[in-house]
């Protein structure tokens, strides 16, 4: 499946966690929730398309 939206261009991103107790500091991704949708296009044609749960909630595609 696809890291990455299709609208916004979102994608995983690593950096530095510190626990809250002894501040040992480890590496982790952070992923964006990415949903395979069936999605009006511009041109009214209906495409599969990967989008993040913000751009879904945003309205920014038009749902088949």
């Amino acid at each position: 499946m696809s890291k990455k939206c299709d609208i916004c261009g979102k994608g995983p991103v690593a950096n530095g966690q510190r626990s809250g107790h002894s501040l040992v500091s480890t590496r982790r991704w952070w992923k964006p929730n990415i949903q395979r949708v069936r999605a009006v296009m511009s041109d009214g044609s209906v495409k599969r398309v990967h989008v993040c749960t913000d751009c879904l909630r945003a309205g920014k595609i038009k749902r088949a």
